[in-house]
Formats: structure tokens, sequence, C-alpha cells
């Protein structure tokens, strides 16, 4: 089958960076799903991996969104059968969807959304399972709309602040507030259901005040937490709550401490690589995401595709990527 690879760690300028290869299509185990993949969607959690890890001897499939058909089953499985269209994130430490097939647990898969095409539906599992959880399993944030106060996004026009921005605004009864900087980004945040757009790179403390708005009771930061780290944690209300996804050096809590506010991690392949209790959980999150999708409560937030899966196409978008002018996000479909 086809796919494409990384062998060593380079520069997205060079052309060795992502390269096309052939290798045996993988055979099903245990609860696995073989999934002929029809799209893909680029996550910056692709070019950190590129970047960062050197592969032991052998090409490395990155990929970490798709939408398919199952074509096999494991002898395990229970919830899907051939034939079946899906979309999934997958896991960091398997083969990823830059390939014809890709091998994926049933129990972090879901039923792909009926209205949408494979490439719109690619690219949603990885930012919604990321801002589903941690709204509603971190944050513990009511679906019910039974709580008010305000959400503070940091970088709502990325793919996590994207899904982030419609959850909270369909599902609770919170004023969602994101972060952009760009026109575009702008009323693209405002598009998802975003009550007011402010600016990160200014005071965001001024702004909320300019707005007539409160402290936000949950800030969520999606992106560049080290350089927003001082302005959210001041900016945060008195037992309030912060929510981050990018690791790095340690971070000084001590004026969480001080407002008796809590700190929240969120890695959404977590419960694949550590096989968790809850690990169907995200099975579950999936076919709710496709209800909410069907029924016209949100929407995909592929903003630009790409064209065919294949080496130089995937460069282009892990270039466009790393330059950080994206927004929503960016599929590829077909070999």
């Amino acid at each position: 089958m086809k796919a494409v690879a990384f062998t060593h760690s380079r520069p997205i300028t060079d052309l060795d960076s992502l390269t096309d290869i052939e290798i045996p299509v993988p055979q099903p185990r245990h609860r696995d799903l073989l999934v002929e993949v029809k799209a893909i969607s680029v996550n910056p959690v692709d070019t950190k991996v590129r970047r960062n890890d050197e592969p032991l001897g052998e090409p490395r499939i990155l990929g970490y969104d798709a939408a398919g058909i199952v074509r096999g089953v494991g002898p395990e499985v229970s919830t899907f059968g051939i034939g079946e269209e899906v979309f999934y994130a997958g896991v960091i430490n398997r083969p990823g969807s830059n390939a014809e097939f890709q091998l994926v647990d049933e129990r972090i898969t879901g039923r792909k959304p009926k209205t949408l095409s494979f490439a719109d539906a690619a690219a949603l599992p990885l930012t919604a399972l990321t801002a589903w959880e941690m709204l509603f399993e971190r944050f513990k944030i009511p679906r019910d709309q039974t709580i008010q106060g305000n959400l503070l996004i940091v970088g709502g026009a990325g793919g996590v602040g994207s899904m982030a921005i419609q959850l909270a605004a369909a599902l609770t009864d919170l004023t969602v507030i994101a972060t952009a900087s760009r026109p575009e980004t702008i009323e693209w945040c405002k598009s998802l259901g975003a009550h007011h757009v402010i600016n990160h790179h200014e005071d965001m403390a001024k702004q909320l005040l300019h707005l007539g708005l409160e402290a936000p009771d949950f800030i969520f930061c999606t992106t560049h937490r080290d350089k927003h780290w001082h302005n959210i944690t001041h900016l945060l209300a008195p037992e309030g709550a912060v929510g981050i996804i990018e690791q790095g050096p340690p971070l000084d809590i001590s004026v969480l401490m001080r407002k008796c506010a809590s700190l929240h991690t969120e890695f959404m392949f977590a419960r694949a690589i550590l096989q968790t209790k809850t690990i169907a959980t995200q099975h579950r999150t999936l076919e709710a995401i496709a209800h909410l999708i069907d029924n016209g409560t949100l929407r995909s937030t592929a903003n630009e595709n790409y064209g065919r899966i294949s080496a130089e196409n995937l460069r282009r978008a892990h270039a466009a990527l790393e330059a950080g002018q994206i927004h929503g996000k960016i599929v590829l479909e077909g070999f």
C-alpha cells in the first residue's frame, strides 16, 4: 500500500523530510479495525513529532486524524462491521493515517457523520475530542446550560479552539470569549459562535474591562502557554480553572494557589496509550460529535483542501502549520 513517512527529523524544506513509500497492508488483531483511509487532516502534533522524534531504523507514518471505510476487523471487535464509514484520531504510538490503510482500536473510533464528506469529517476527531474532554471532563462544565459565567479560549481560530468555541456556545450557557489577532481569524471565531473576540497580543484584561466582562471563570489556553501564562493566571477569576494542552517547562502556579484555582491538563492520546479504564469514552464522544454535526449543532472546521495525500502535499501542509497562519483545519483526500 502507499504511505507517506519520515525517517529522519529534518526541516520541512528538505525534500526528504516526508517521502512516499510502499509497505504491506497491516492485519487487524484483537479490537483493531482495518480502515481504508479516504481523507486525513493535519495537526500541530504531526509537525512536532516529525521535528523532534527520530524513527528507530524504519520509516514512521504520521497522521492523527482520518475518515474512511472499515475493510477488516480483529477477532474481538464488537462495535463495527465491514463497510461502515468511520472517523477517528488514532494514537501517537502506532502507525498513523498518512497511508492507504490503517489499524485503529474500535474503542477510539466513531461512525462518520452522515452529512459530511470524508474530508470534512477528517477535520474533526483530534480537535473535537481534545475540546470536549477539556470542557466537559476536566473542567466538568455541565452540558445542560445550568451554569453561567465566562469562558476564555486563547487561540480561538486554531483547530482545538474552533471546536471549543462551537461546543461551549452550543451546549453551555457560558459567555464565550475567544482570542484572535487577524481580521480573518476574528471573523472565523465569530462565525463559530464566540460572543466576543479579543486580541491576545494586547492587554486582555483591559479589553475585557472595556467590554464590561468579569474575569473569566474558565480559561482554556490552546496555544503558546508559556507566552500567555502570566497574563491568564492573573486574569482568571478566584476559584476558577485553567486548562492547558501543551507540554513544556514547569509552570509557576503560585498565582493559582492564591486564588484557590485549579489547573487541568489534557492529552487526547493518553487513554489509548495507557489503555485506561475509560478508553471507550472516546468512541461515545465521537458518536456524540457525529450526532451534533448531523443535527446542525456543530460544523466541520475544514478550511483548506490540499488535494491528494502525498509527500509533496503533506510537506506543504506541515509548512503552513509551522508558519502559524492557518485557521481551521487543512485536509487532504485520496491517494
